[in-house]
């Protein structure tokens, strides 16, 4: 009875260890086909994620440019671009990027709301990594100041008095 145990033990143990190398061969595998994968797919690189307005006055035009490329071997497909808020625009190209090439995702802020701004542009694509990118506006909007000039032509006010 001691052997019959003994036997069972070992061949539990061997099927253990061979059902263990065969899930380290599966993961090998699927890693390898998922780095393949990502080696043929369209890769989107941004030159900057961040756009930073400073300070603006109310009324300027508050657009702004998001510069990337296609850095994959497949056509780059922006499938959809929006942002967290209605006063922010965003604008995208709808044909495929070919490999190697760049284009860019142009940004328009409502100017017309004073104070801080800090709003979201979400991109998602057929990026092999990067499906889904997250970009970012800031700055701060500043009521636009009243001019202090006088109504007169300020020559006039430089001429001399008459004798």
């Amino acid at each position: 009875m001691k052997k019959v145990n003994v036997m069972i033990r070992y061949f539990a143990l061997i099927f253990c260890m061979i059902s263990g190398l065969n899930v380290v061969a599966q993961e090998t595998t699927a890693t390898q086909e998922t780095k393949e994968k990502k080696e043929k797919s369209a890769e989107i690189v941004f030159d900057n994620l961040v756009h930073d307005y400073g300070t603006i006055f109310e009324g300027d035009p508050g657009e702004c440019e998001f510069v990337f490329k296609n850095a994959g071997k497949e056509p780059l497909v922006l499938s959809n671009v929006y942002s967290s808020c209605g006063c922010t625009i965003p604008s995208w190209p709808k044909d495929p990027i070919m490999p190697g090439k760049s284009s860019s995702i142009k940004v328009k802020y409502n100017t017309t709301r004073q104070g801080g701004i800090n709003k979201t542009i979400t991109v998602l694509s057929n990026s092999g990594e990067n499906k889904q990118v997250e970009l970012r506006i800031t700055g701060n909007v500043k009521k636009k100041e009243e001019s202090t000039y006088p109504e007169k032509d300020p020559s006039s006010m430089l001429a001399e008095p008459k004798k």
